[in-house]
């Protein structure tokens, strides 16, 4: 399978997972939101639990954006005919190796070189 055909097998599943990562971003924007300071309104323990869960939403999304801009790039990659190439080498990338994350951008001599 060339290059072309892999962009064509992987593009609706990287539109899919982009799709679904974007929603739960945006449904997670709440969670990520700056945590009030009020004292008369929560108390310390509140605030402080309240604060950890901020911490975790935020260390979760920052993981999500990561995803969201690889699978941007490799989106970017099949609308410029670049998809599937080695971006160190320039070699074809093995099917296989797409197939376990079609974001990857190396082949694995060069990933591992």
């Amino acid at each position: 399978m060339n290059p072309e055909q892999m962009a064509e097998l992987f593009r609706p599943e990287l539109e899919r997972e982009l799709a679904h990562l974007r929603a739960d971003s945006a449904g997670t924007a709440e969670a990520r939101r700056p945590v009030e300071l009020d004292q008369q309104s929560v108390g310390r323990l509140s605030r402080m639990d309240a604060m950890q869960n901020q911490a975790m939403a935020n260390a979760v999304d920052a993981r999500r954006q990561s995803r969201i801009t690889a699978i941007e790039a490799a989106l970017a990659r099949m609308a410029e005919g670049e998809f599937g190439y080695c971006e160190s080498c320039g070699e074809p990338i093995p099917f296989k190796r797409l197939e376990l994350d079609p974001t990857f951008t190396q082949c694995v001599a060069c990933r591992s070189g």
